[in-house]
């Protein structure tokens, strides 16, 4: 099978600009196939950011591109340069350290969605591909970035 160009998927920096998405993150989407329900975001995390507790209804693999990032219940840092795998079903609490000194850059790959769960196991909320490119763009226009072009 021969792969052509026009197959392969580049996203320019400037077409996928950084929106705030709330205190302490930014997003930027990079690719949403919702045939498949696989999207693939960068965030930025500041400083003591955390996420509510939540699972994973497939895998999610994720690059360390700047500062350093953990999941309470596992012990473990991820730094710059560094790959994470979790398989299905991994309940978490994404946590930033705030003693962390630079800004925290990670691309993730996300096949399904995200369960947001309270400690008594009750669904908070839910996020996926198609919801999460809803409010990217929604953003994108509200902070005057516009459509971005790779994603009309």
């Amino acid at each position: 099978m021969t792969v052509l160009a026009a197959d392969v998927g580049f996203v320019a920096a400037a077409d996928a600009p950084w929106v705030q998405a709330g205190e302490g993150v930014e997003l930027r989407v990079f690719r949403v196939d919702l045939d498949r329900g696989l999207w693939v975001i960068g965030n930025r995390f500041s400083p003591g950011f955390s996420t509510p507790m939540h699972r994973h209804t497939g895998e999610v693999n994720a690059f360390t591109l700047t500062g350093s990032w953990y999941y309470e219940e596992y012990g473990v840092q991820y730094t710059a340069g560094s790959y994470v795998y979790e398989p299905a079903n991994s309940v978490h609490t994404l946590r930033v350290a705030e003693t962390n000194t630079e800004t925290t850059e990670v691309i993730f790959t996300i096949d399904g969605a995200l369960v947001y769960v309270a400690a008594d196991g009750s669904v908070l909320g839910i996020a996926d591909g198609a919801g999460t490119l809803a409010f990217y763009l929604a953003m994108c226009e509200q902070q005057g970035h516009g459509t971005p072009g790779t994603l009309r």
